[in-house]
C-alpha cells in the first residue's frame, strides 16, 4: 500500500524521496506494509494548532500522530474492508524537529527518519505514558531502526532514550 507524503510548510525544505523510503521500510518492519499511512511535513504554527486542540498543549512538537485503528502495542489492526487498510496519519513538525537539529547538531533527515518511527509506533498502539510502557515502546523503536539501518547502513536509535 501508499505511504502519501505531504509537505504543508515552507520554512524548511524536505528531501521527500528518502524520507518516503525510510518510513515505507520502518512501515516493513513493523509487519504493515499492505496498510498506507499519512505523513504531513507540518510547520510551527499548525504543529501548535493541532498540539493544542488535541493534547491540550498549544505548543510546536516533533511529531502527533492520528490513528485510524485502536490496537494493542504489536498488534496489526483486522480491517474489515479495503477502505480500513489504513494506520492513520503522522504529522511530523519538520520546523520544530529542524530548529532542535541545529541546536543540537543533528543530522536533519536523521531525525526526521528516527520520528517517523516513533510515530508509526503510535500509531501502533505504543505509548509513553509510563515506564513499561515506554520501555515496550522503546524496545520496538529500537528493533524497528535496526532493520532501516541493516538496509541503509546508518547508525539510528530511538529519540526517547533515558524518557525514564
Amino acid at each position: 500500500m501508499s505511504v502519501a507524503l505531504r509537505n504543508a510548510q515552507r520554512a524548511v525544505p524536505v528531501r521527500r524521496a528518502p524520507l518516503r523510503r525510510a518510513v515505507c521500510a520502518l512501515r516493513a518492519a513493523l509487519g504493515a506494509s499492505r496498510f498506507d499511512v499519512g505523513l504531513v511535513c507540518a510547520g510551527n504554527g499548525l504543529m501548535k494548532r493541532l498540539n493544542g486542540e488535541y493534547r491540550h498543549c498549544p505548543e510546536p512538537t516533533d511529531v502527533l500522530s492520528f490513528p485510524f485503528h485502536r490496537v494493542a502495542p504489536g498488534e496489526l489492526p483486522r480491517p474489515r474492508c479495503r477502505d480500513e487498510y489504513n494506520l492513520g496519519d503522522i504529522f511530523l513538525g519538520v520546523e520544530y524537529i529542524h530548529q532542535q537539529c541545529r541546536a543540537n547538531g543533528e543530522d536533519f533527515d536523521s531525525v526526521l527518519a528516527v520520528t517517523a518511527a516513533h510515530g508509526l509506533c503510535h500509531l501502533l498502539g505504543y505509548q509513553h505514558n509510563t515506564e513499561a510502557e515506554w520501555q515496550q515502546m522503546y524496545q520496538k523503536e529500537v528493533e524497528i531502526l535496526e532493520e532501516l539501518n541493516r538496509l541503509t547502513g546508518a547508525s539510528l536509535r530511538p529519540l526517547t532514550a533515558g524518557l525514564f
